[in-house]
């Protein structure tokens, strides 16, 4: 049996941060055993989904490394959804309710004044075939419930029935059918609700394993009844902690500065922000993964804790900036060619391993080639002018190497007695234009001879 997972989105806003939870616990759990990674694009909901949306999923997930080996659209199935619903009525497990939004909230409430808990009473199984036609004479059209099987025989005589399940996150899991109401499955204007476009989708492609959201617990009893009412085996679940905000809030599509778009034009590495979404809330310290596998290979389903994981967007920058400064040379030669540093590969390589050190993201290069290739002149103190030109007499001849700042501010030195950062500021100033930076053995040798006497003169 092949492991197969799956991400379902709904294309009606952008990826944030937390949508990246469970779609990298997904593919990655795929990566440790070998298994298949579906994208389903859930856009049942046609006055929401926009195909903008979708193409953003997509290139959301393929910057954060996720590679779909399938993809497909809701949209696309609705006949297999119409067939599932016709098996269902079929087996009488399906049937028409005419309540009104209001009517099911006024008995709600009153089953709540009177103690009881809040669940469908089944009235609508009660109705003959000329009450039906009466409500619908008068113009209303039935919701669909699905008949969840906490009975007998007798639908108005339940009895507590237990759905468990081994949680591959929570463990041991159990759920009393009896506590819940028969669940809406098709709405009074036909669409679909989420539940049963899922399960159908999960039985028809294989999905062994479906990992998500905490906040789909609730859910789950409820759809192991469904693929068992549909002949099918429910495949294995595992419930992770949710990602909120720093004081305990849920994230949400519309918390426009989480989302993965905007974290990727603010120049973050995808693997900062993936390290932090699977490792926040798990036994691991957060630290930067080089990659996806050797992320897969830090964590596992078990190491989720029970408690919800806190995301502190401030966390992102340092743990980008940890990750940057290990990148080697290959990783953003495009890159860096594509900021107009250098010229040629050799030089980009010997710029970034003198630099990263001093970069939280790779775009932060490009002020540094500024530094080396057109500094700002910084006009020199009265008592340093002198100083300058001398330097320009005792520059070493080339090739520079490492060696050679050592040289020349050691000739320095002794000829003028200066040390510390009257030694060494002027030179850094006058040479780049800055107080601060990389280290300067690294950047005379990108700076060059002739570039360097025309700073200091």
């Amino acid at each position: 049996m092949t492991v197969t997972v799956r991400f379902a989105p709904s294309p009606t806003g952008y990826l944030h941060i937390g949508n990246a939870r469970p779609a990298l616990m997904n593919w990655l759990f795929a990566l440790r055993e070998g298994g298949r990674f579906i994208l389903r694009y859930d856009d049942t909901d046609l006055e929401r989904s926009r195909e903008a949306y979708a193409q953003a999923i997509g290139e959301d997930l393929e910057w954060l490394g996720i590679v779909p080996h399938e993809v497909f659209r809701q949209s696309d199935r609705l006949a297999h959804y119409d067939a599932a619903v016709e098996r269902l009525k079929a087996a009488g497990l399906l049937y028409p309710c005419y309540e009104t939004a209001d009517e099911l909230e006024r008995r709600r409430a009153r089953a709540r004044a009177l103690g009881r808990p809040p669940v469908y009473d089944r009235a609508a199984l009660r109705l003959s075939a000329e009450d039906r036609e009466r409500l619908e004479a008068e113009g209303r059209t039935p919701h669909w419930r699905f008949l969840l099987p906490d009975h007998e025989g007798d639908p108005f005589s339940t009895r507590r029935t237990d759905v468990t399940w081994d949680d591959l996150c929570r463990g041991s899991q159990s759920v009393d059918l009896a506590s819940l109401s028969d669940p809406v499955l098709i709405r009074a204007d036909g669409s679909y609700l989420y539940t049963l476009p899922s399960i159908v989708d999960d039985i028809e492609s294989g999905v062994t394993h479906v990992i998500r959201g905490e906040d789909h617990v609730a859910n789950t009893a409820v759809q192991i009844a469904i693929f068992r009412a549909l002949g099918a085996t429910p495949p294995v679940f595992a419930h992770h902690n949710l990602l909120t905000t720093a004081s305990g809030e849920g994230l949400s599509k519309r918390k426009g500065d989480l989302s993965l778009r905007s974290l990727r034009e603010q120049g973050l590495e995808p693997m900062s922000v993936a390290s932090l979404a699977v490792l926040t809330g798990t036994s691991h310290a957060v630290e930067p993964a080089e990659s996806l596998g050797v992320l897969s290979a830090m964590v596992t389903l078990d190491d989720v804790s029970r408690s919800s994981a806190k995301f502190d967007p401030d966390d992102l920058l340092p743990l980008n900036a940890r990750l940057v400064h290990s990148l080697p040379p290959e990783a953003v030669d495009m890159r860096l060619k594509g900021m107009g540093i250098g010229d040629g590969e050799t030089f980009r390589a010997a710029f970034w391993l003198a630099v990263r050190e001093n970069c939280q993201k790779v775009a932060d290069a490009s002020a540094w080639w500024r530094a080396i290739a057109a500094p700002g002149r910084v006009a020199p103190a009265d008592d340093d002018a002198a100083y300058l030109e001398l330097a320009a007499r005792l520059l070493p001849d080339e090739p520079f190497d490492e060696g050679s700042w050592s040289d020349w501010t050691g000739r320095l030195k002794a000829e003028t007695g200066r040390k510390g950062r009257a030694l060494f500021l002027p030179l850094r100033r006058a040479l780049t234009g800055l107080d601060h930076g990389p280290d300067m053995k690294a950047l005379l040798p990108l700076i060059g001879r002739r570039s360097s006497v025309a700073r200091l003169s």
